[in-house]
């Protein structure tokens, strides 16, 4: 009797054009994306770089961003500042250290409503260590379908880290006061993203 109760519910449920919800799974295209950052250097000027290879994906049920989930991954081996000196320096245990930790991961938490934009809240993990990190996000844009068929949208985020949370320590006193590398590093993110 249960199981014919249960069965005839189902039936209900379709019948009454019930739909239930379902999320749809955005992934990173990561020809088309990058995370760029900046760092001040000898206290004089910006130096600029990015990570070129990044993976990762959104799930998000329509446009309520709200409660979508996010997560990626950077290759820290991609980093690219112009410079192959500098580049394998940064890719030592001075800095990132991509021998032991060969990759950068973020994880959302939760996404606010901020100011008119999205403000995403997440676990930034690099060189071991995690901490939670705040973004500003620019879009996500409106869909677009490309050449091929296939669902577009991008979206753009910041942040400014403090690189000795993460124990990215090194530096070097200049003999004028003041120190070569810089604290506070700006990050931005690019993304596209194709529905799956």
């Amino acid at each position: 009797m249960m199981q014919r109760l249960g069965i005839l519910c189902l039936v209900l449920c379709f019948s009454s054009g019930i739909v239930w919800a379902q999320q749809d799974v955005w992934e990173i295209d990561p020809a088309h994306s990058s995370a760029q950052f900046s760092v001040r250097h000898m206290m004089v000027s910006n130096v600029h770089g990015e990570f070129g290879k990044m993976a990762g994906r959104l799930e998000v049920e329509g446009r309520n961003f709200l409660k979508a989930q996010v997560e990626a991954t950077i290759d820290a081996t991609s980093i690219n500042t112009r410079n192959e000196a500098r580049d394998k320096d940064l890719r030592s245990a001075n800095f990132i250290d991509v021998e032991k930790y060969p990759t950068i991961a973020f994880k959302s938490k939760r996404i606010e409503s901020a100011n008119g934009h999205l403000r995403m809240i997440g676990d930034l993990t690099m060189r071991g260590v995690t901490k939670e990190v705040s973004l500003d996000v620019d879009g996500p844009t409106p869909e677009v379908k490309d050449q091929r068929g296939a669902l577009r949208m991008g979206a753009s985020a910041t942040t400014t880290i403090n690189r000795k949370d993460f124990n990215v320590s090194w530096n070097s006193v200049l003999e004028g006061g003041g120190v070569v590398v810089g604290d506070q590093v700006s990050i931005t993110i690019d993304v596209e993203l194709i529905k799956r």
